[in-house]
């Protein structure tokens, strides 16, 4: 049975919650807290464009690593330190060859093209972005069978700026036609802090820095989740008490929820805890951690991993995965192991 875990965007956050994500994005350098090699890096590329002023734009970026870092925050960050219109789409939602040329044809000079999950995206899909990106020019083919010519159209010149959390699964050929690519670092504790203060102050909520500092330790050192966890905390100190978030607010708040001090929810614990029980010290293979579990594979590999294998609780071995010595201490001392 798949337990449903509050780290995961769900279909079922209404148009409210969205509305309120979108309003605790930064958009500028100075508002984006944390992953300072990455902003330091953008800057520097940003303020050669526009100190060249002769009409060149910035180089394509693909940005890469765990979810909910803050890639897609980083886009729109981009976008308005260069004053460019930014135009977001995903690989999993461009089906064809024609959906792509139809994106491309609509922008302008100078925009930017934001692609979610770019490793998703189809051979045949790819195979026209490649000209698109190094030569500014759309390949299209115009009837069929013998009577079919190909005709070549000049594109406005535009920057694409992708995002992918398996960069291993990108083409080569894409891969090399970006010239900047960046990874996004786990922040750390104090960074989170830092955003879950600028959360409460946009969302006007009063919280003690006990809380605070108890909320960035369960936070899997990601922003995404931390402002999620902060709201549910918001609202149980809304509903339980005066809606001031202290220490016994949070950890009441916390122990409803089932994160653990090592930000755990019960979804983690169950996977260890079926490797551990099946399995043992051997290693396992991530199907079978799949079939245990009831996710998809790639849920495991997105999701769960990233987090566990940085906190040394799971280990990746030619063989498979491992629940380590440090894991196993952790699900005993849960009492989730006998």
């Amino acid at each position: 049975m798949t337990i449903e875990r509050l780290v995961e965007p769900t279909a079922a956050d209404d148009k409210e919650e969205e509305r309120i994500e979108i309003s605790l994005r930064p958009t500028t350098f100075s508002e984006y807290i944390g992953q300072e090699h990455l902003k330091n890096n953008l800057k520097l590329a940003i303020e050669a464009v526009k100190k060249r002023n002769d009409g060149s734009t910035l180089d394509h970026i693909l940005l890469y690593g765990p979810p909910g870092l803050g890639k897609t925050t980083m886009a729109g960050v981009i976008a308005h330190e260069l004053g460019a219109s930014l135009r977001v789409t995903s690989g999993p939602a461009i089906e064809r060859a024609g959906d792509l040329a139809s994106i491309l044809t609509n922008l302008k000079d100078g925009d930017i093209l934001f692609i979610d999950e770019i490793h998703r995206l189809r051979r045949a899909v790819e195979e026209v972005l490649y000209s698109a990106m190094e030569d500014y020019k759309l390949d299209i083919v115009i009837g069929k069978g013998p009577a079919a010519r190909s005709v070549r159209l000049d594109l406005p010149h535009f920057t694409v700026i992708g995002a992918t959390t398996r960069t291993g699964s990108l083409a080569g050929p894409l891969r090399d036609r970006f010239g900047i690519i960046h990874r996004l670092e786990y922040y750390k504790e104090p960074e989170i802090e830092q955003i879950i203060n600028r959360t409460a102050g946009i969302l006007k909520t009063e919280i003690r820095p006990e809380a605070t500092e108890l909320l960035a330790t369960r936070s899997r050192l990601t922003p995404r989740i931390a402002n999620r966890i902060f709201k549910r905390v918001r609202d149980f100190a809304d509903v339980n008490g005066d809606g001031i978030i202290d220490t016994k607010v949070a950890e009441d708040a916390l122990s409803l929820m089932e994160i653990d001090e090592l930000g755990l929810d019960p979804a983690d614990r169950n996977m260890l805890r079926l490797m551990y029980e099946n399995y043992g010290e051997r290693p396992v293979g991530l199907t079978t951690i799949a079939a245990l579990t009831g996710d998809e594979a790639t849920t495991i590999e997105d999701f769960y991993e990233p987090y566990l294998l940085q906190m040394g609780l799971l280990a990746r071995t030619p063989k498979g995965r491992v629940v380590t010595e440090k894991g196993r201490k952790h699900l005993q001392d849960k009492g989730n192991v006998i």
